[in-house]
């Protein structure tokens, strides 16, 4: 027989009892975790600084560079920092002491410093006391309210994305190559800021389309600041989290590889509770799935699609390709866990497919699946990807259109922002360390299983979420065939 996942069918039993049997391979019925506290909705959009622009040609993807435009929405949609069209120093060290995490209490750094024109409660003085208890301020004079240079911001940014030591390391010859490759006089620079300086050019943090700007010098602009926040960030691990685009020509070995390193995730101690709801009837399936592939993607640009076969999942690529579309691209294992009926044979396990027998001659399976997130660079595209899976990507009774490979009757896909046309369904999650399960429903049921996740495991963190989904899967989980 072959093998379902009813996982989609997640809290509705009342859904088996209509005789609904799913007719795609397989289901992944969990939603994707915002990357902070889960509100009981998700949160509002964070408008795309990037115009709407109208469908592309197929076959125009340009690829994509990050702007300081990508870095300023990323900042502004995770940290609320905007920085003003005139940047001060005192700007700069908040929004950098904002994405840079704070320091341990027992260093030896971490002593409250003592500033000469700052105290406590002026704007900048928490930032600076941060800053300065992790080495990347030294002076005890800030002048918060001064306008900031290109070269100071560049001394402080490449300190603050972790370099400061190895920028000390560099010998004289290297400074000189490194200054040089951005075309500045040895001169102008010395000593330690010129490691700095040169550090930063070498690692990135000052990237190729600044040296026109540092040759220049004098006051920062916004969206050189920018660039440097971001590059922070990059440098830290705390930008977005992907194994790169689709208009990337490597992209493909990147899925593939991807995939082939993904093993069937165990958690032992989560598998335990969320075993225990399947056995109780509580959830028909479940997901799990590691924080640690959270995409850090901006909310209003995303989506998340599920599937098992990775050849669909290259085929999806190529499809948006074709449709002129391009998107990072995080790819992100889970687990698919399920109770296989006694009456449908004995299953066959295989690397990727694992089951327990449990009490009543029924079987608890454990199937290897991904979810795949993506951020597009406009809403539109994010908007469009909806009739491009109608068209090319989802069965049919009467379809005569041909198909991408293993396409699914309910295909599976989500946006923790509101959408046009996807109606809200819940999750529900429960989380140990770095993993989580979680399980999709109706929303009138969401608080019964919550409560029921709450009495099998009092001491566990369980959340919950609304999100959008698509109509078709929405569809599945209401009985419905298409």
């Amino acid at each position: 027989m072959t093998r379902f996942t009813l996982a989609a069918l997640v809290a509705a039993p009342a859904v088996l009892g209509a005789g609904i049997v799913p007719t795609s391979s397989t289901f992944a019925a969990v939603a994707e975790t915002p990357a902070k506290a889960l509100p009981t909705r998700a949160p509002a959009a964070v408008p795309t600084k990037t115009p709407a622009a109208t469908p592309a040609k197929a076959n125009s993807i340009t690829p994509h560079q990050e702007t300081a435009a990508d870095y300023a929405q990323f900042l502004q949609a995770k940290y609320n920092v905007q920085l003003p069209q005139l940047v001060k120093r005192g700007d700069f060290l908040r929004a950098l002491a904002a994405i840079v995490p704070a320091p341990a209490a027992s260093t030896e750094e971490a002593k409250t410093p003592t500033f000469t024109d700052l105290k406590s409660g002026d704007a900048a003085y928490d930032a600076a006391v941060a800053l300065a208890q992790q080495g990347i301020l030294s002076d005890q004079t800030v002048h918060a309210n001064d306008a900031l240079s290109v070269y100071a911001a560049v001394f402080i940014a490449v300190k603050a994305a972790g370099f400061k030591e190895l920028a000390y390391t560099y010998p004289q010859t290297k400074v000189d190559a490194a200054l040089a490759k951005a075309g500045i006089a040895k001169d102008r620079v010395q000593g330690q800021a010129a490691q700095e300086l040169a550090a930063a050019i070498d690692t990135g943090v000052v990237p190729e389309g600044l040296y026109p700007t540092l040759r220049k010098g004098g006051a920062i602009d916004r969206n050189t600041a920018n660039v440097l926040l971001g590059k922070t960030l990059t440098s830290l691990g705390k930008y977005k989290n992907e194994i790169g685009r689709t208009s990337d020509s490597d992209i493909y070995e990147k899925l593939y590889a991807a995939y082939r390193t993904a093993d069937l995730i165990e958690a032992p101690e989560l598998r335990t509770i969320v075993d225990q709801a399947l056995r109780n009837n509580l959830v028909t399936g479940y997901n799990l799935k590691d924080s640690r592939y959270d995409s850090n993607f901006i909310d209003s640009l995303t989506l998340t699609y599920g599937h098992d076969d990775i050849k669909h999942a290259v085929q999806l690529i190529g499809l948006l390709r074709s449709e002129g579309i391009d998107a990072d691209v995080q790819f992100q294992p889970k687990t698919s866990a399920f109770i296989y009926l006694k009456e449908w044979g004995t299953p066959k396990e295989t690397p990727d497919y694992k089951v327990t027998q449990i009490e009543n001659g029924n079987y608890i399976a454990y199937a290897k699946e991904y979810d795949i997130q993506f951020e597009f660079n406009t809403t539109a595209d994010k908007e469009r990807f909806n009739k491009i899976i109608s068209t090319y990507a989802k069965k049919n009774s009467n379809t005569t259109t041909p198909l991408i490979y293993s396409s699914w009757w309910q295909p599976l896909y989500y946006s923790p922002t509101e959408l046009s046309g996807y109606p809200v369904i819940s999750n529900t999650k429960i989380t140990l360390g770095n993993y989580y399960a979680q399980s999709f429903s109706l929303t009138d049921k969401a608080q019964a299983i919550r409560d029921g996740f709450r009495k099998l495991a009092p001491d566990a963190t369980i959340t919950g979420y609304d999100f959008w989904v698509d109509q078709p899967f929405f569809n599945y989980l209401n009985g419905e065939s298409e």
